[in-house]
């Protein structure tokens, strides 16, 4: 007898849970079934009528019917889901989420849904999705009642704010409850004027849009709010535009930095006017595809880590090259500027068709690894990985190219050369041995900038012509020969340039910008930074 009643309580409690399952199918079967009669005006009560129940098959039955995919099925006319599935449908039981078998599209009655039918579905399951577990689920909810503006998702709304914890998506719900406000016409001027502050607050294109709406179609102090909250907001987007501006800039000084900061090595230490410096940079993003080509016949699952592959082989080919180079033509040019100009432009050229011959002369994919991709929201900034990822190389490049120069024996060398030449070589540095490797070290990191221009452009023959004359006014303008020079005139270039280019127009502004070099040249001939030394002076 003991052990009868725990027993009995248990089937009890499982007679309940059977009932209750029975029942709540008996009622999501009559909600079901009511979508599929009647006319306009009572589909659409039907609509709301389900997704006002709560039910968990809701959604994907609403989600199901805007798109199309609810059926009748003819036979014993049973609400079911369909999709494709080869040349028959399956289908799933709309009710029960259980598979119903396979049917051909003929035994099956489409429920049909017209715009105004779509409009009230989409606002059922934005107040559906809007008490959903997953936060992000409700966040984008909220976002996207901001823009519809639904008054019939209002009631839902305030459910779903009463309820929630998050500070952001409770933020994200009462914007939209203020949109929702403002667009309805019989609000209270009270509300509307508390609605506007909270849509002030928001301060980007939306909020605009819905300020301006407001303004247009207000008056007295309600019109009067909305004006001065728009103008607000328009100085605060103007704002973020300029610092948009100002990381498009850095973006591009980072570019020209990595063109241009190997260039200032050579340049600054052997006086070198290097016209093939561009093609350093084109074999760099040509290593970068042999590479992943490689990768992707080989080895897919390196295709992530392909860049980081191509990154010391880049450094290497390039810098071997630049040794050549130099060991071979520019080693019997030294103190001849104008020979050293034509000798690499002439050598510039060689090397483009030498890569024609090889690769061809159409542009070669250099994909972007899955780290690279996409972009983020920071404020009203719009910063995409893989310019991220540049800038962040660039400055990596930059602070180990320093250590080089400051905490080596190699660096030491390097720094006497330029500074004192004669004087370097008189107190035993072979000069020739520190040409050849600083040749090759400006050659190698203009490899590295071919890894990092290949995410950004075009990789093909003549990828370095179009950044050579940019590097070129970067170690001028800069100081010849001083990296922190070189630093300082990439990011103001890049800038300047990003500045100019909505008023003036891309080529326009780089006209400007080489005007603006010219006439400080003509006032500072040796750069914002001059190196000191005997043979400078």
């Amino acid at each position: 007898m003991p052990l009868l009643r725990p027993v009995s309580v248990l089937l009890s409690v499982l007679a309940s849970l059977a009932l209750a399952g029975a029942a709540f199918a008996a009622d999501l079967a009559a909600l079901v079934g009511n979508l599929t009669s009647g006319g306009l005006s009572e589909r659409e009560a039907s609509i709301t009528a389900l997704a006002a129940s709560g039910e968990e098959r809701a959604a994907p039955i609403l989600e199901a019917l805007a798109a199309g995919q609810l059926y009748i099925r003819t036979s014993d006319k049973l609400a079911v889901i369909a999709t494709a599935d080869g040349n028959r449908l399956a289908l799933t039981d709309a009710v029960t989420g259980s598979p119903a078998g396979t049917a051909a599209e003929a035994d099956l009655e489409r429920v049909r849904v017209n715009n105004r039918l779509r409009g009230t579905i989409e606002a059922a399951v934005g107040s559906l999705t809007l008490m959903s577990p997953n936060a992000r689920v409700r966040l984008n909810a909220a976002d996207s009642l901001f823009k519809r503006r639904d008054a019939s998702a209002l009631a839902a709304l305030d459910q779903a704010l009463a309820v929630e914890k998050d500070a952001r998506i409770k933020r994200a719900m009462s914007e939209a409850r203020a949109a929702i406000i403002l667009a309805t016409p019989d609000s209270p001027a009270a509300q509307k004027l508390a609605a506007i502050a909270v849509v002030r607050d928001r301060a980007d294109r939306d909020s605009l849009g819905v300020l301006n709406t407001v303004a247009a179609g207000s008056d007295g102090e309600v019109k009067a709010a909305a004006l001065a909250a728009a103008a607000s907001i328009e100085q605060t987007l103007a704002a973020w535009q300029m610092a948009q501006n100002v990381w498009y800039g850095i973006s591009l000084g980072s570019v020209l930095l990595l063109a241009a900061i190997g260039l200032a090595i050579t340049f600054g230490t052997m006086g070198v006017i290097n016209m093939a410096h561009g093609e350093m940079v084109m074999l760099g993003a040509y290593t970068t595809f042999v590479v992943q080509e490689i990768i992707r016949t080989s080895a897919p699952h390196l295709f992530d880590v392909s860049l980081v592959i191509a990154l010391p082989l880049a450094f290497l080919v390039s810098g071997a090259i630049g040794i050549v180079i130099e060991r071979t033509i520019i080693r019997f040019l030294y103190g001849r500027p104008l020979d050293t100009l034509l000798a690499t432009w002439g050598l510039s050229l060689v090397l483009q068709q030498a890569v024609r011959s090889i690769f061809g002369s159409s542009n070669r994919e250099v994909g972007a690894p899955s780290w690279m991709s996409g972009a983020f929201q920071l404020g009203q900034l719009s910063i995409t990985y893989g310019r991220l990822w540049i800038v962040v190389f660039a400055l990596v490049v930059f602070a180990s190219l320093i250590l080089l120069l400051r905490k080596t024996p190699m660096g030491l060398y390097m720094r006497a050369v330029t500074q004192n030449r004669p004087m370097a070589s008189a107190v035993g540095i072979r000069t020739p041995r520190v040409d050849a490797l600083t040749f090759g070290l400006g050659s190698g990191i203009a490899g590295l900038a071919g890894v990092a221009l290949s995410q950004i452009d075009n990789v093909s023959p003549n990828l370095g012509q179009g950044y050579i004359i940019d590097s070129f006014m970067v170690v001028v303008f800069g100081g010849v020969g001083n990296l922190f020079g070189t630093l300082i005139g990439a990011l103001t270039l890049g800038v300047v340039n990003k500045f100019l280019e909505p008023y003036a127009g891309a080529v326009l502004g780089k006209i400007l910008v080489l005007v603006f070099i010219i006439m400080f040249i003509q006032r500072r001939p040796r750069g914002l930074f001059a190196l000191k030394g005997r043979s400078v002076e």
